[in-house]
């Protein structure tokens, strides 16, 4: 399998290309981020758009947050810098750890802020990720779909315009560019956060088993009543170098934000993805998808701003990717699923050219694993309904597209 020659990023990795010198397109961005970003004149823009927005409405803006480094540090930065009054969003994915919810009352106390927490339907959110690991072998639909759909609904239910969300993708993809302001509209939301599955796709792909209101927090908002409040939704990292290192030192400092262990991942990066319990489990799919997972991407990181070596970053490729996470069981017990049928599902969502293959060792069990909610286990009988139709929808698509081609 290709690998950067700079970051060591594979093939496999979404939207990556190479130049003539295996040097990847990630890395290429970040040297633009660097050398050719004009960021006086960035923050001289994001001043004026403060400036336009500022104490018009009933809040000043809208700050969706996860409380994990990047939402705390946009909000840390907006308070403090442009005394900003926000409401923040938050939407309960389910997976809540303990040391988050400590780190957001302390940001709450030290900071002062309103908040709104929304937490959707389980039983609803338990079917979406059963349906989302069938169709893209990626259970995070609910997740990133509600948390980048809610927060606008609210925009336009409270006709607060001004959205500010955090680290821009530019960051570790190739959607956008530096050269970009990330603007966090539909077209951003279809291109790359709803998996290509909007809300409606999900209701027929579901046979119409849940109630099409409770897919609501899912649906991004209509462009018209977007336009009828004049939003303004985008990433505070177009307008401010982003450097996630230097802004945890500040956030742990200031208000006392604490880092945590993450499931297979190297002790030293206990700043990152730390506010959900599945994210082990998500890192192992991707593993297993693409061959390699989150050690990489953080190595990468660190390689493109030249803080380890070659041989530090292949040091903790090898001791913590491709290990099982003691996640794994909840998930399953969550979808209705043995570890047989998730593998065999997993299997057929491969990304050449890595292979797929069955892991036996287990990673890291980490310290507040026995504190993790395991209720809500699905009904073994409904997620056996939710594959059979998945599989009969299936068999007729490709029957269709058969019998199209003989016609041709």
């Amino acid at each position: 399998m290709k690998h950067c020659t700079s970051c060591l990023l594979p093939e496999t990795h979404e939207t990556i290309t190479f130049d003539s010198n295996s040097k990847c397109s990630i890395c290429q961005n970040f040297n633009f981020k660097q050398e050719k970003v004009n960021w006086k004149r960035k923050k001289t823009q994001l001043d004026k758009i403060i400036s336009k927005f500022k104490g018009k409405y009933e809040y000043d803006c809208i700050v969706p947050f996860s409380g994990g480094k990047d939402s705390t540090w946009t909000l840390y930065y907006l308070i403090k810098n442009y005394n900003l009054k926000p409401l923040v969003i938050s939407f309960d994915h389910g997976f809540f750890r303990p040391n988050l919810k400590e780190n957001v009352k302390k940001l709450s106390r030290n900071l002062g802020f309103d908040m709104i927490t929304f937490t959707p339907n389980w039983k609803v959110v338990q079917k979406l990720m059963l349906q989302s690991l069938l169709e893209k072998g990626d259970f995070c639909w609910h997740c990133h779909t509600g948390i980048f759909s809610y927060p606008m609904r609210v925009s336009v239910e409270k006709k607060i315009p001004l959205v500010f969300w955090g680290e821009p993708s530019a960051e570790y993809t190739s959607y956008y560019d530096y050269e970009d302001i990330e603007h966090v509209d539909e077209t951003r939301f279809n291109r790359f956060v709803n998996l290509g599955i909007n809300s409606e796709d999900m209701y027929e792909k579901l046979n119409r088993t849940v109630d099409i209101r409770d897919l609501l927090p899912y649906s991004f908002p209509t462009k018209k009543s977007l336009i009828e409040i004049g939003s303004h939704s985008v990433c505070l990292g177009s307008y401010i170098k982003w450097d996630v290192k230097k802004q945890v030192k500040i956030i742990e400092k200031e208000i006392g934000w604490s880092g945590d262990e993450v499931e297979n991942v190297p002790k030293n990066y206990t700043y990152e993805k730390i506010e959900c319990y599945m994210q082990g489990v998500r890192d192992y799919i991707k593993y297993l998808k693409r061959g390699y997972s989150r050690p990489t991407h953080l190595s990468s990181l660190d390689l493109r701003n030249k803080r380890i070596s070659k041989k530090k970053a292949l040091k903790n490729i090898k001791n913590f990717e491709g290990k099982k996470p003691h996640s794994l069981q909840i998930f399953l017990d969550f979808v209705g699923l043995s570890e047989n049928e998730f593998n065999k599902i997993i299997s057929e969502h491969i990304v050449s050219p890595h292979k797929f293959k069955k892991i036996k060792k287990y990673g890291n069990k980490l310290k507040d694993h026995n504190f993790w909610n395991k209720d809500g286990k699905m009904d073994k009988k409904e997620s056996k309904k939710i594959i059979k139709f998945w599989k009969n929808q299936n068999e007729y698509r490709n029957q269709k597209s058969k019998s199209r081609y003989i016609k041709l």
